[in-house]
């Protein structure tokens, strides 16, 4: 099995409604995200998948976050968009673009700052 990493990214805006302290104010980030996909096989040429293919599939899902009020999206439902839901709404975005027989979304890994991080992965168990 083969583990593939590719890193990108995109900046915007949060509050997070009750919280006690300044992220309750209306902020930003330049959030940095790596996705991680296991494939089985390689192809004819050696390659799992083409980073370039697997980047330009990626960047256009971040793009429904790039310069937006993430407080507004539908897909956070009126939740907080925290790190940690960011992380799922990624992964699940990722599954449903990216799955195929050969190759799976593995895991999801949000930075809103150089010292912060969160992963997301499926439970194991279910």
């Amino acid at each position: 099995m083969f583990e593939i990493n590719i890193w990108s990214g995109f900046s915007a805006a949060h509050r997070l409604d009750g919280y006690q302290g300044e992220c309750a104010n209306l902020h930003g980030h330049n959030w940095k995200i790596r996705l991680s996909i296991t494939c089985q096989k390689t192809g004819p040429i050696g390659m799992t998948i083409d980073f370039k293919i697997l980047k330009k599939q990626f960047e256009k899902i971040l793009s429904e976050f790039d310069h937006k009020y993430l407080n507004e999206l539908k897909c956070f439902g009126g939740q907080n968009p925290t790190s940690e839901l960011i992380a799922k709404t990624l992964f699940e975005k990722a599954s449903t673009r990216l799955n195929d027989p050969n190759c799976t979304v593995k895991e999801i890994e949000v930075w809103e700052s150089e010292k912060y991080s969160v992963v997301y992965r499926p439970d194991e168990n279910h």
